[in-house]
């Protein structure tokens, strides 16, 4: 059997939580769009169903998925429905869908509830993606308050640059959004995991666990506090030594400058596994760290052995010596690319 497996740590996925929670303080909804970023999302879910607040996804399959797999937790839609006979459907589920522009707000006034339904109404804050403009966000509320459909309303926006160094985007953000608040009932929710980490005053009533839910510093450091929930493995299937000015790989793009022993591991980018990773981008050998020589290929990429390495060693493609976001760096990406790009590999789940 092919060798290319994904460890997904439940535990470590229970303990990020509580520690983003305690972090943020009120309550906390796991992000499990795309997959759960990758990890598996009805897997995800039942770990955390008697712990989490709350689920969030992307739209309305990705919900029903989950209320299929007996998953009972609130559901955030993120991205709200994408035709009004969606309503029916969030209704039927039980969901909590989000509105960021006047169509689903019309949509969802004309739609007949059987029972008031919880919504989440977004404002664009200063990111210009989703959401209603502060200046149209009062009348937007007002609508819903008044309509006698809504249960209640939790007022949302999303943060553009949370997760960098320049401070000054999203204190605007947060300004504008408790300007255009400032009169207006009911919860709130706009840390996302780097704003949960780096912003006190974005923490609110809900916080929004994502990237940091999965064991991945938002900042692309380290950060001790969350262990990496995903571990990518693979072996080594092959080996050989070359001799000193030897060509490895497609496009002859690396020569050993030495006697080298090369290894051949299972995975490549028809896995997930990024192409633009050069010579260099770190992988860990039975605990080693290492390097991949050459370009990855569609099914195999090769890297560097030490004396002692060679068939059936154990390589690290990311995970617990390997930084995720050493990966990404290497190969012009993120490392939410990464996770949402795992495929062809055997997932294994461990409580």
């Amino acid at each position: 059997m092919r060798p290319l497996c994904a460890e997904i740590r439940l535990d470590r996925l229970r303990e990020n939580y509580q520690t983003l929670k305690q972090i943020h303080g009120g309550k906390m909804l796991a992000v499990l769009k795309a997959d759960a970023y990758g990890h598996g999302a009805l897997r995800c879910a039942h770990a955390l169903a008697d712990i989490a607040d709350g689920f969030a996804v992307a739209f309305l399959e990705e919900a029903a998925e989950l209320r299929r797999g007996g998953i009972a937790n609130p559901i955030v839609l993120l991205e709200g429905v994408f035709e009004a006979a969606e309503y029916a459907e969030v209704e039927r589920l039980n969901l909590w869908p989000v509105v960021g522009n006047q169509w689903q707000l019309e949509s969802l006034l004309a739609h007949e509830w059987q029972k008031p339904v919880q919504v989440w109404l977004k404002m664009d804050s200063g990111m210009h993606r989703t959401g209603f403009f502060p200046h149209e966000y009062a009348p937007a509320y007002t609508a819903l308050a008044q309509s006698g459909k809504v249960a209640a309303i939790v007022k949302t926006s999303h943060y553009a640059c949370a997760d960098e160094e320049e401070r000054g985007m999203t204190e605007m953000q947060t300004e504008a959004f408790d300007l255009a608040c400032a009169h207006l009932a009911g919860e709130e929710s706009l840390a996302n995991s780097a704003a949960a980490l780096a912003y006190p005053q974005a923490r609110r009533d809900w916080g929004r666990a994502g990237l940091a839910l999965y064991g991945i510093d938002p900042f692309l450091g380290h950060d001790p506090r969350f262990k990496p929930v995903m571990r990518l493995v693979t072996e080594i299937f092959g080996e050989k030594v070359l001799q000193p000015h030897e060509p490895i790989g497609y496009g002859a793009s690396f020569y050993t400058k030495r006697s080298t022993r090369v290894g051949l591991a299972a995975g490549g980018y028809a896995d997930g596994y990024p192409r633009r990773a050069a010579t260099g981008t770190p992988v860990a050998v039975a605990g080693r760290r290492s390097r991949i020589l050459g370009r990855v290929s569609m099914d195999m990429l090769t890297l560097e052995l030490a004396d002692h390495e060679g068939i059936g060693s154990e390589v690290e493609l990311w995970g617990d010596t390997v930084d995720i976001n050493e990966v990404a760096a290497a190969a012009g990406t993120i490392a939410y690319e990464l996770l949402c790009n795992v495929k062809r590999a055997k997932f294994v789940y461990i409580q």
